[in-house]
């Protein structure tokens, strides 16, 4: 399911959302958007091509005090314990909401109390393959037509397939290292996207930071002495570079890689690069999802499910 979720992932821009209950929709120009996991990455996105919207992503219980926005709660499930705290304190407070989910309590509640919603399909993948579908709801519900248009020429110009190399290549030199993923602070939601997808899909430990911030810290961990080589030297760093990127943070990187490569850690720099700044985000997440794939394959695990997340969630009832 996995494989078969990353290889056709570009006709999810195929979809068209329909907004229920959308005589009752408030229209704003403030976004605060609810989601935990999968659910919020679309958002994050959005971010790095609009960085002029007002807009909150809040990924914790209760909701932010963010007078006069549209509160967009994002649950994948439609059962998240986070979000539907939220949804009750957003009812309890009389705000502007709209749901996004493929069922679930979130669903039967909007249904209840009348709030504009979005029922996603339910085509039986996992939030964080269903990123495609979750933009286009996100975008939807924020009027965002001109985006929706742009995005869904991606149905045909993207080609999974063609990064598939690429991330099986990556993968085979993961072999017993633990990825760290870094980028500029713009594309911070990309090398989080990265990261998540070590994890969830990958099983793996994974980590990630933004330049400049990391020169200032965390860089000073891997100045390697005899007494911490040990500790270091099972990381991979992967450093997403876009030529877009401010210069000064692109000489950050090169001198960064240079330094890592001295002390003997491991480093590679991939280009972030496409035909336009929708397609080369999503070829980059896809690279990242056949990196996780293989990683997964070469530790033989399954790359779909994510069972600790369930009994975790089971134990917490």
């Amino acid at each position: 399911m996995m494989y078969e979720a990353i290889k056709n992932f570009n006709k999810q821009f195929e979809y068209e959302p329909v907004i229920e209950n959308e005589d009752k929709l408030e229209r704003k120009n403030k976004f605060i958007v609810a989601g935990m996991g999968g659910s919020h990455l679309s958002a994050g996105l959005l971010k790095i091509w609009r960085p002029d919207l007002d807009l909150t992503i809040h990924r914790d219980y209760g909701l932010p005090d963010v007078p006069n926005s549209l509160v967009i709660l994002s649950s994948y499930s439609g059962n998240t314990e986070e979000i539907v705290d939220a949804f009750e304190k957003g009812i309890k407070n009389n705000l502007s909401m709209v749901v996004i989910s493929i069922g679930g309590k979130l669903i039967e509640l909007a249904k209840e109390n009348s709030i504009p919603y979005i029922q996603m399909q339910d085509t039986g993948i996992q939030s964080r393959s269903a990123l495609g579908y979750s933009l286009r709801a996100l975008l939807k519900v924020m009027e965002e037509e001109n985006m929706l248009k742009e995005l869904n020429a991606l149905s045909e110009s993207l080609d999974p397939s063609s990064y598939e190399e690429a991330g099986k290549a990556l993968s085979k030199k993961l072999k017993d290292k633990v990825p760290v993923v870094y980028s500029s602070t713009q594309n911070m939601p990309i090398a989080y996207s990265w990261k998540i997808k070590f994890n969830e899909t990958g099983k793996i430990p994974a980590f990630y930071n933004v330049f400049s911030e990391l020169n200032h810290n965390e860089m000073t961990g891997f100045d390697i002495e005899d007494s911490t080589k040990e500790l270091s030297q099972n990381f991979h760093f992967i450093i997403l570079r876009d030529k877009e990127d401010n210069p000064r943070v692109l000489k950050r990187m090169e001198v960064l890689e240079k330094l890592y490569k001295d002390r003997g850690l491991s480093v590679d720099v991939i280009n972030i690069e496409g035909k336009d700044k929708y397609h080369k985000v999503f070829a980059s997440l896809l690279t990242a999802d056949f990196a996780a794939y293989y990683t997964a394959q070469m530790y033989g695990l399954e790359a779909e499910q994510v069972p600790m997340i369930e009994e975790f969630k089971k134990l917490i009832k």
